[in-house]
């Protein structure tokens, strides 16, 4: 039993590894899915370690060597594939004018990953992230890159067009989630210590924002969960203030 979870992280890795080499052949709807099973196992590993109350340093490290693949190498190469795609560069060539735009195209999504390591790292050995996180967590940055890929495919909106085919906004998009990892602005932990409201006002009022857009939008809502987490989260610092350690 006492193995359970990191068996399920092992498969967290394992679709993390899988969206990888979907993503590096272009196919970044299959690889958004796959990141999205890679967040389900990373969900569940937390949840059997504690009901299993099964805890261990190789498993925490095994949960962060996951988790910066899948949610920091896999999201980023899929960057990689939109943004290659906005300036019609399929291969990165370094000759004549081509060179900055193969640059731009290498170096942005690479901080992406980066910064994810960094982020797990300080998480790592930050004890004050226990029970509720500063920056945003890896998988919020990577849930942020599919959305996008899953509403573009899904819906065909003009807008999610536009903005996965600017490079201008991707480039954007990327530091500036890259970024929030590694801040430490205070965000809700989505882990419920009972179901009761008091307490947990920010989470189910996030639940309820999430749910009514994704029935009202359907997959063109998903590009708003980042952006409803970051605001609901800063909401509980004034008004719910002890949310923010419960």
């Amino acid at each position: 039993m006492k193995h359970i979870p990191n068996s399920i992280t092992a498969l967290n890795l394992a679709s993390g590894f899988i969206a990888v080499i979907y993503a590096a052949n272009g196919d970044i709807v299959s690889a958004s899915w796959l990141i999205l099973a890679a967040m389900i196992f990373d969900f569940l590993d937390g949840l059997s370690a504690r009901l299993l109350k099964s805890y261990s340093d190789i498993g925490k490290e095994l949960d962060s060597l996951a988790d910066v693949v899948s949610f920091g190498v896999a999201p980023a190469i899929i960057v990689y594939q939109l943004l290659s795609r906005s300036v019609s560069l399929s291969v990165p060539v370094f000759t004549d004018g081509l060179a900055f735009k193969s640059l731009i195209v290498l170096v942005i999504p690479a901080v992406m990953p980066v910064l994810a390591g960094l982020r797990l790292a300080i998480f790592n050995t930050d004890s004050s992230q226990a029970t509720s996180f500063k920056g945003l967590p890896t998988p919020a940055n990577a849930l942020a890159v599919i959305s996008l890929a899953i509403a573009d495919h899904y819906t065909g909106f003009s807008l999610f067009d536009w903005f996965t085919g600017s490079a201008a906004a991707l480039i954007i998009l990327t530091l500036v989630l890259s970024l929030l990892m590694i801040s430490r602005l205070p965000l809700l932990s989505l882990k419920f210590a009972d179901l009761k409201f008091r307490g947990n006002e920010g989470r189910f009022i996030l639940a309820g924002l999430v749910l009514i857009s994704l029935i009202a939008f359907g997959p063109g809502a998903a590009p708003l969960i980042i952006p409803f987490y970051i605001i609901v989260s800063l909401l509980s610092l004034l008004f719910w203030p002890e949310v923010k350690t419960a």
